[in-house]
Order: structure tokens, then C-alpha cells, then sequence
């Protein structure tokens, strides 16, 4: 089966040309670069095999070679990937292969090896048949650590987002082993839940919201209240790092180009929910509305869903930011989830559905202002929520934009 790619877009120059010639290099070695191989055949003439070979000798000079070996170990990725996304048994196998020499031997930084990794994973499970990926959880690992274990992870978390793998026995065996090693992946549930419903789907019209027309055109408005106003200033600020850490994380790891506003406040009695909206918001000492009616535009809120929410967070880390950050769909899951814990005050141990739950009775706002966190150029998002006692709120606002980027900092 010929893979359809330019050459020139998989392999360095220097391999199989005479360019990149270094000081040192005797004749035998120019004449071993001039020697056709499978790197300088046409496209069309390379099959999986050929391509499997051609990075498997490029990954003897991924690690340790300074920036080169860094440029042949993305090299050597981006045909990992395209061999995942080629239907066939045997690519399966050389596509993990791959991954798998890359990581173990640090040819790769931490965070490009797991996005290769995530990568990999989400265009196998997109690409192959599941009978051909099966083979790969035949044995149970002892451990978490490891590329071989988090491929598999990360395999069993994709197939989850398109309800695929549940009743067999080897994936079952491998997801509960998972489960009792503590994968921070196997505490998600192995079947899309219902709030889950718009991860991965994209709906057009429903692109970023970037004007009050469109809050508005979607969500139903809040009304400022005078009572809002006055329980706003009543409000204390409670910092708690580990929850604006979870809170953040879909942002920073989907490479947004700023650092998110994640913060939380409490007050001495209850808020009515009919005070939850935009007057409550702009007594609150947030970053993001400092300034707020300096530029044309008023600041609103409207009432959302936790499912919008969880959309959102789970499009962050999926998507990218500006940086282009894709995390893929396992792991923007995840961050999606930790976040929505975070917002909601829930600690770790508490089982998803029942975070479902309970997110049913959190009043949840969308809010946006014209200042000059939010750019209102590619995205921005901001949401507050009201727990269960009424007497808690939290608050999350990002701005991704390749515009002035030294104003926030």
C-alpha cells in the first residue's frame, strides 16, 4: 500500500542528496549519501516497509545529536504519524514501533514526545480497524511508566470518545489493570457520557463567539440586579492553587497565549441565583474586567450549561491555541474534566457521573467585556459558576489572540 506523501516533507535533505556535507566527511561517506535508497524513491514507490525502514536507520541518529537529532526525531514522527493514518495491520505495528524507539531513547523533549504520542494514538484509533489495534493490549502492564503504556492509554481513552472497545476482553483487561495502577486516564469513563455529547463534533455557525450579538444570539441574557451589585462587594477572595492549576490546565496545555484568570471567592450568606449576573461579576476584583466600558461595548452575562462548559474545556486542549498545541482527544478529556472538577469545587475521588450530578444544580454564566484582556479576535472565554450552597463562586476567563503580546504579560 503506497503512502501518497512528498518525500520532502518526511526526510531531511542530507538524506539521500550530497547537501549537508560536514567538515570530516571522507569520500566513501559522500559516495554512501549519493547511493539511492528507499528515501530518495518517488512517493508513490514507498510502502509502509519502505517507509518503516527509512526511519528506523533515521532513528539511530535521533538521540544525542544536538539540533539535527532533534529535526530527524520530528522527522521520524511525522512518518510515525503518517503510518498510523495509512489502513493496515502491519503500520499499526510500525507506527507504535516507532513511537515507541523515539520516546524510550529521549530523542525527543517531554512535551513533543507526548504530543507525538497523543498524535499517534488519536489517528490510530481514527484510521484502523479495531481488530488490528486489539493485538497491541495482549499483555498487561506492571507499571504506568513508559511510552508503551501510555500509547495504550491513550489508545483506550480515544476509542472511549467514539464508544468503541468496550466487551472485549483484552481492552476490558487492560483498562481495569490501568484503573487499579492508578492511570490518571482510566478514571474516566470508557464510553462517551451524554454531556460529553459535542466533543469532536464541530457545528456549523457555532464557531468561536466573539461579539455580544452572538452571546446573546445563543445563551439567554442575565439581568444586572441592584441586589447582585451589592452581594458583589460583600465577596471574599479565596485562592487556592491547586484549584486554579486544575482550572487552567486545558488552556496552558493547549497552548493558549495567555495565562488564564482562574479564581474563587465566597460570601457571608447565600446569593439568590436571580443575582448571579453581570453587576454581581463586575464587583469582583478580576483582572479581566478591570477597565471595564473604557473601549465601546458593554460587559454581559448570560446563563450557559454545564455541558457548553465542558465543551469548551475539552475544545481548548483539543483544538490548540495560537501556539498550536493540539493534546488529542484522551488527554483534552481529561484537562476537561479537571478543569470542570475545579470550577465546581469537587475533589478527585468523586466518580464522574456523579459530577454529572451534581453540576445540574450550579448556576453557570458565560460572561464577556470590552477591556483590554478580552481581544475579541480569535478566542475568548470566560465563565462563572454559583455551587450548590450559593455561597461559593468560581470564575474562568482566557484570551488566546497572536496580537499584543506583551500587554498582559
Amino acid at each position: 500500500m503506497p503512502i501518497r506523501w512528498p518525500v520532502s516533507h518526511v526526510l531531511p535533505p542530507s538524506h539521500g542528496s550530497t547537501q549537508g556535507t560536514y567538515a570530516g566527511d571522507g569520500a566513501s561517506d559522500r559516495h554512501r549519501r549519493e547511493r539511492p535508497g528507499p528515501e530518495s524513491q518517488h512517493p508513490a514507490e514507498l510502502g509502509p516497509e519502505g517507509m518503516y525502514e527509512a526511519a528506523e536507520r533515521l532513528c539511530r541518529t535521533a538521540a544525542g545529536d544536538g539540533p539535527r537529532g532533534a529535526s530527524v526525531a520530528r522527522t521520524v514522527g511525522r512518518i510515525a504519524e503518517t503510518l498510523a493514518d495509512t489502513r493496515s495491520r502491519d503500520c499499526v505495528t510500525f507506527a507504535v514501533d516507532l513511537v515507541s524507539r523515539l520516546l524510550s531513547e529521549g530523542a525527543m523533549s517531554p512535551g513533543e514526545g507526548d504530543r507525538l504520542l497523543r498524535s499517534v494514538a488519536a489517528k490510530l484509533v481514527k484510521a484502523q480497524h479495531l481488530r488490528d489495534i486489539e493485538p497491541l493490549v495482549g499483555e498487561l502492564p506492571d507499571g504506568v511508566l513508559g511510552p508503551a503504556v501510555e500509547l495504550r492509554a491513550c489508545l483506550l481513552g480515544e476509542l472511549a470518545l467514539i464508544g468503541s472497545g468496550t466487551g472485549r476482553r483484552s481492552l476490558d483487561a487492560y483498562a481495569e489493570k490501568l484503573r487499579e495502577l492508578g492511570h490518571p486516564l482510566a478514571r474516566l469513563p470508557r464510553t462517551r457520557l451524554d454531556i460529553e455529547h459535542r466533543f469532536t463534533v464541530r457545528v456549523r455557525g457555532l464557531g468561536s463567539i466573539k461579539t455580544a450579538k452572538q452571546l446573546r444570539s445563543r445563551f439567554p441574557e442575565a439581568p444586572s440586579t441592584d441586589g447582585g451589585a451589592v452581594a458583589g462587594r460583600g465577596a471574599g477572595d479565596a485562592p487556592d492553587d491547586g484549584r486554579t492549576n486544575a482550572a487552567a490546565k486545558p488552556f496552558r496545555t493547549g497552548g493558549w497565549a495567555r495565562e488564564p484568570e482562574a479564581r474563587f471567592f465566597t460570601l457571608p450568606s447565600p446569593l439568590s441565583p436571580d443575582d448571579f449576573g453581570i453587576s454581581f461579576l463586575k464587583e469582583l476584583p478580576l483582572r479581566c474586567l478591570e477597565g471595564e466600558g473604557s473601549r465601546r461595548g458593554s460587559a454581559l452575562a448570560c446563563v450557559t450549561t454545564p455541558d457548553d462548559v465542558l465543551n469548551e474545556l475539552f475544545s481548548v486542549s483539543y483544538a490548540g491555541g495560537v501556539n498550536g498545541q493540539e493534546q488529542g482527544g484522551a488527554y483534552a478529556r481529561l484537562y476537561a474534566w479537571e478543569s470542570f472538577y475545579a470550577l465546581m469545587g469537587l475533589p478527585a475521588g468523586i466518580p464522574v457521573l456523579e459530577a454529572v450530578r451534581r453540576a445540574a444544580d450550579h448556576r453557570w454564566l458565560r460572561f464577556m467585556a470590552f477591556t483590554d484582556w478580552f481581544h475579541h479576535d480569535t478566542s475568548d472565554l470566560a465563565f462563572a459558576v454559583l455551587d450548590t450552597t450559593r455561597t461559593r463562586i468560581a470564575v474562568l476567563a482566557a484570551t488566546d489572540t497572536d496580537v499584543d503580546r506583551d500587554v498582559l504579560g
